[in-house]
Parts: structure tokens; C-alpha cells; sequence
């Protein structure tokens, strides 16, 4: 049976060939090539030509964006860290709870997102601009006077906009449900013979989060944590739109490759094969730590 229905498959495959392989391997190209290195090629001719094409310039290059790199994946964890800090006793609390706050807590959580994207963004950069929501909200109930009595201070506003601050928080903002549902879905499925178990054994509260729930819980919270610093490391909309041009990610520094003014997809296409191996290499790590630590619990 499983034979004959394999052939329903072929539409996904092909489908995945057309919209995944194939545009890697385009990348993969690009990276190892330059548009001197292709001319020179065609020139050449042959096997000679076809060979000397392929050139490690692009990766040499790379050295002058390390501290873009640097600052992407910083507040890419950054913006990780306080979504996990704020989404795993979120989703606990809903796990805990009955359905019908579940179910209101699932609707606040996702409401935002039936929202576009770019909307959700411009709305806090109305909320965070010098004269925003937030600024004049200081200045209407006396904030600045005050700081500038006390202080000595001569200001009018914060400048909450164009800082990393502010793209974390549009990270945060944006992706905070991808790390709530996951560690929502495997702690709600958690076998609460477990947990009784645990307290039976003498486990108060504390005991049984720290040696049931929360080792159970790794593998959401680990796509919790893929889910959101995939995203964050690569976004080029948020850190454009809240960080301005002083907080160039890499998303950023791709995006000007291909549709800037630099046009350099063969440069774009080697930072980018460098992200995703980087991510990659994260991923694996991340889940060999979860492989770990679910056969210790095992044990």
C-alpha cells in the first residue's frame, strides 16, 4: 500500500527541489565565484576554464563585516534569551490552568500575529519615536522636568528608536509566540502520572519542575529557541525599520548585496552560505544538548 502511494510524494519532492535545492545550489555557486572569475571562464574555455572559475575571494572579503556578524547573532541570542525567559512560565502557567484560560491566553497570544508584520513594526516605532506614544507619555506626567531638576539633566525625550534596544524588542515583539507554543504543546502532554510519581517520592514544587517538567520540556524548548534565533539572526526588516542605519544586521548586509546600491550577489551569496552553515552548526548543537539531557532523564 505504502508502494503504491509513494508516486503522491512526487509533487512535494519536486516542489522541494524547485524552491529549496535548487536555489542553494545557486547560492553555493554565486559564493565560489566572482564576475571576473565567470568572464575569465567563458574566455578560457574547457575544463581549465570551467575549474579556475571557482575562487575563495568572496570568503576573504568577509573579514571587513565581522562586526556585523558579531552584532547579529549578539542580539539574535539576546532577543533568544528573553523570549525564553519570558515564554517558558507563560506557557507553564497555561499548562497549568484550565481550558478556558488556555484558550483566552492562546487568542491574546496569537492576535498579533493575524496582523502584518511591517504594521505590527511601525506601530512601535510610533510608540518608541522622540515624539511617539511613549515620550510624550514621560513628558505629559513630568518625568523630564523632574530628571532635570534633580539631575542637572537638559532632555526631552529618550531616544528608545535606532538602538539595539529597540530591535531586540521588535525581535522579541515579533517572534515571542514561536517559543510559547512549542514549550506549550510538550509540557501540556506531559504524563501527569510522572508528576504524581515525583511527589509520592517526597519532590515538593520546586523538585519536580527541576527534575520532571523541565527536562521533559527541552525538546520544545529547543525548537522554541531554533524557532526564534533562525529568524532574529537573518531579519533585515526590524533591524532596518527600528534600528535605522546604525544597526546594520546581516539580513541587512545581504539585502544590500542583491538590491542595494553595492550589487554584489556573488559577496551576498558567500555571507549568506556563511549564516546558514553557522545556524546550522547551532542547530546540531543545540540538539545533541537535548539528546543529552533527555537519556539522562531517561536514566
Amino acid at each position: 500500500m505504502r508502494t503504491k502511494l509513494s508516486w503522491l510524494a512526487g509533487p512535494y519532492v519536486l516542489w522541494m527541489a524547485l524552491v529549496v535545492i535548487v536555489p542553494i545550489l545557486l547560492v553555493i555557486f554565486y559564493a565560489f565565484t566572482t564576475a571576473n572569475s565567470v568572464e575569465l571562464a567563458e574566455l578560457e574555455g574547457g575544463l581549465a576554464g570551467f575549474l579556475s572559475m571557482f575562487t575563495l575571494e568572496n570568503f576573504a572579503r568577509m573579514g571587513t563585516y565581522t562586526v556585523i556578524f558579531a552584532r547579529s547573532f549578539e542580539l539574535a541570542a539576546v532577543a533568544t534569551v528573553v523570549c525564553l525567559l519570558i515564554g517558558y512560565p507563560l506557557a507553564y502557567v497555561m499548562a497549568r490552568e484550565g481550558p478556558r484560560f488556555q484558550r483566552m491566553a492562546m487568542v491574546l497570544i496569537m492576535l498579533p500575529m493575524w496582523v502584518n508584520f511591517l504594521l505590527r513594526t511601525y506601530a512601535w516605532m510610533s510608540i518608541l519615536e522622540n515624539n511617539g506614544i511613549l515620550n510624550n507619555f514621560f513628558e505629559s506626567i513630568g518625568l523630564f522636568s523632574l530628571l532635570n531638576a534633580v539631575f542637572g539633566l537638559d532632555i526631552d525625550h529618550f531616544s528608545l528608536i535606532r538602538t539595539q534596544g529597540a530591535v531586540v524588542l521588535g525581535m522579541v515583539y515579533n517572534y515571542l509566540p514561536f517559543m510559547v507554543l512549542p514549550v506549550y504543546s510538550v509540557i501540556i502532554k506531559l504524563d501527569q502520572s510522572l508528576l504524581e510519581a515525583a511527589r509520592d517520592l517526597g519532590a515538593n514544587t520546586s523538585g519536580v519542575f527541576r527534575k520532571v517538567i523541565f527536562p521533559l520540556s527541552l525538546p520544545g524548548v529547543l525548537s522554541g529557541v531554533t524557532m526564534v534565533f533562525v529568524p532574529s539572526v537573518s531579519t533585515f526588516a526590524i533591524s532596518r525599520m527600528m534600528g535605522g542605519n546604525t544597526q546594520m544586521l546581516l539580513g541587512n548586509l545581504i539585502e544590500n548585496q542583491f538590491l542595494g546600491g553595492a550589487y554584489n550577489p556573488h559577496l551576498g551569496s558567500a555571507i549568506a552560505l556563511v549564516m546558514m552553515v553557522i545556524v546550522v552548526a547551532c542547530m546540531w548543537v543545540m540538539n545533541r544538548f537535548g539528546e543529552g539531557e533527555e537519556q539522562a532523564v531517561m536514566l
